[in-house]
């Protein structure tokens, strides 16, 4: 029979693995980045994904610097929270263990513009 691991304390044994993002995480991204994009305030968008860290970065112009970056870093998850959205000037906006409350500015920015 195999081991039983426990999730926070896995660790790869393919030392070359890299962080992504799981399909519902995936998911919650893309839908607001299409809402995003219906409001006509993001235009393209860029993931990277490293052995530390996934990235999603939203674009208002391909020729721009990223308006905003969803981050996920797993090393983080007992801390204070492996997701973390950052600004366009790098500065940290919310930072929290669930995606959703971090996507939430967004949320509310995107309310903003519907209604306007």
């Amino acid at each position: 029979m195999g081991t039983v691991s426990h999730f926070q304390t896995y660790v790869p044994h393919n030392k070359n693995a890299q962080v992504g993002f799981e399909r519902t995480e995936l998911n919650q991204i893309l839908d607001l980045y299409g809402r995003m994009v219906a409001a006509g305030n993001w235009r393209d968008y860029a993931m990277d994904f490293t052995k530390d860290v996934a990235c999603f970065h939203a674009y208002r112009r391909a020729a721009e610097r990223a308006e905003y970056r969803i981050e996920k870093r797993p090393s983080l998850r007992n801390k204070q929270g492996q997701w973390c959205l950052f600004g366009e000037q790098g500065m940290v906006l919310k930072r929290g263990h669930e995606l959703a409350p971090v996507l939430a500015p967004l949320e509310r920015k995107l309310m903003k513009l519907v209604s306007e």
